[in-house]
């Protein structure tokens, strides 16, 4: 009997630790979630630490699993954002930060602290760099590896491992110091391909990181696993520590935002097309990740990828992104006057709340059928924390056109409704990026996250796009996609795409609004706009 067979999936996101109890099916049955610290020591910098993240996990897992009997807990998965771990010869934290406090020995993924060794990587022109779009991100671990080196010298001496943060959980979990593909391909320039697969020594000494060859890879890694595939199994100690079994079985692990497009890309939605390449994924959290794969590579300029089996064995992923989402909403809350009173009242989601029905009021009170005609003359880019995807520019800065002197709700309401267009009209440039370069017309988004819990984003994302967004049945596709790792660690299911279509699920399905299709088409025109001109700003500053 299979009856009471469960999987726990760990999801370690920008500011909490999360773990769910999963059945076969892919049904959360019990989740749990325990805030993180986090360190910023200058504006752009932010740190955290290896113990408390760790500590954290093992707290969600045991209140997961808490009255379960072990033996039916049969497998775990790790999900993590894309964070760079420091470790010294000792498997000891080692500080990262111009602090010197041990403790902070991660550099998060949303630091940008390695601008200049971005920029100096970029100007390499290596070959792998088509890999990325033809620009490595400040956001990846090579440039945050050369930003240690240059900085802090006597503390990379002292280095004795690298870790991206989800490899650096199932290291915890199990003592294998094996890496993911999913990690090693997309954020720390590892090739893979149907012809090559290994760290490209020439890139490496190029970008003057020559001594990471050192002792066949050991600080970086040599052996690299599948996500799904078997890591290793728990530790004894901390089997005891968790009241599970000993050598249960943990999965090579994966990137957060992957985990959730993993949970989602087998979704079924009524007379929605099921194939995985007309589908485009989008995790929105803090930032906003945009996964696309397909069956054959395809270069896109400005979007990262592709990279193969990153995601779902044997399909070429493409990676697109928005540095900041959920987390520029919350800035543009805090940030004015009437969001200061509010939040003086209410949580952030009661404030959400509160301006969406301030917006129905005043759609209302001037006739208009949709909330989305209030900003005819309000407009926003929204590169407040640079730009991701499809331009790959961090220095870009936001910018925002109608403002008045003006501090009510109201005016509030109408900035927040332009933030949330702001961010639907990123995603249609990404989509007309990944068409243009030789993808075919998508015929759906998938949307998890945070921001999936809110019914405008998610309405305005389909209008913006003139596309049908399927929503999953289960809201925790993060950590949906990490149990189906588990489940493939464990044998119980073959491999991941049979994982995939047994613990999938259902969805609801949102179709865009018919009507204002030719209004997004107008705003999305100002937004290109808006770009231009701010490249046009530079230019007559810039010129001497």
């Amino acid at each position: 009997m299979d009856r009471n067979i469960y999987f726990v999936g760990v999801d370690v996101g920008s500011g909490s630790a999360r773990a769910a109890l999963v059945d076969k099916h892919g049904v959360v049955l019990k989740s749990a979630v325990k805030d993180l610290k986090t360190w910023k020591p200058k504006p752009g910098y932010y740190e955290q630490s290896s113990n408390d993240v760790w500590d954290c996990c093992e707290r969600v897992i045991k209140d997961v699993t808490t009255g379960i009997n072990s033996k039916q807990i049969k497998g775990i998965g790790f999900d993590a954002t894309c964070s760079l771990v420091a470790l010294d010869y000792n498997g000891n934290p080692i500080s990262i930060s111009e602090t010197g406090n041990n403790e902070q020995n991660i550099i998060m993924w949303m630091d940008h602290r390695a601008h200049e060794e971005a920029n100096s990587i970029n100007k390499t022109g290596h070959e792998i760099l088509k890999f990325v779009g033809g620009k490595v991100s400040l956001e990846m671990e090579m440039p945050k590896l050369l930003w240690l080196k240059k900085h802090l010298p006597q503390t990379w001496k002292k280095c004795g491992y690298f870790f991206d943060l989800p490899d650096f959980l199932t290291w915890k979990a199990t003592g294998s110091l094996t890496r993911s593909l999913c990690s090693l391909v997309c954020k720390w320039n590892y090739e893979c391909s149907t012809k090559t697969r290994g760290w490209n020594v020439s890139f490496l000494q190029e970008i003057n990181l020559e001594d990471l060859v050192v002792d066949n890879f050991a600080k970086i890694g040599n052996k690299v696993l599948m996500p799904g595939e078997l890591c290793g199994g728990l530790l004894p100690n901390v089997a005891s520590s968790l009241g599970l079994l000993e050598d249960t079985p943990v999965a090579t692990s994966i990137i957060d935002a992957h985990a959730g497009g993993l949970g989602m890309i087998g979704t079924i939605g009524d007379n929605i097309n099921c194939d995985m390449s007309s589908r485009l994924s989008l995790i929105c959290g803090t930032s906003t990740c945009h996964m696309a794969v397909n069956t054959k590579p395809i270069l896109v300029n400005g979007i990262w990828g592709p990279y193969f089996s990153a995601m779902v064995p044997n399909m070429w992923l493409n990676e697109a992104g928005q540095s900041a989402s959920g987390m520029l909403l919350d800035y543009v809350i805090s940030s004015h006057p009437a969001g200061i009173e509010l939040l003086r009242k209410y949580n952030t989601g009661d404030v959400r709340a509160h301006l969406k029905q301030l917006l129905q009021t005043m759609a209302k009170s001037k006739g208009y059928q949709d909330v989305s005609l209030l900003t005819r003359n309000f407009h926003m880019w929204p590169d407040f924390h640079g730009n991701r995807s499809p331009i790959a520019d961090p220095t870009l800065t936001g910018m925002i056109v109608g403002l008045t002197i003006n501090s009510s709700e109201d005016n509030l309401a109408l900035l927040y409704l332009a933030t949330v267009q702001a961010l639907a009209y990123g995603t249609r440039h990404i989509i007309e990026a990944l068409v243009q370069a030789g993808y075919e017309p998508f015929k759906s988004l998938l949307i998890c996250g945070g921001l999936a819990k809110d019914p405008l984003f998610i309405q305005i994302q389909a209008d913006s796009v003139g596309l049908p967004i399927l929503k999953p049945h289960e809201k925790e596709s993060v950590l949906l996609g990490s149990a189906i790792l588990g489940a493939c660690a464990s044998q119980y299911f073959n491999n991941v795409e049979t994982a995939i279509q047994n613990m999938g699920g259902k969805a609801d399905v949102v179709k865009p609004t018919a009507h204002m299709k030719q209004f997004h088409d107008k705003k999305f025109k100002v937004f290109i706009k808006m770009f231009q001109d701010q490249m046009q700003y530079r230019n007559i500053m810039n010129d001497t």
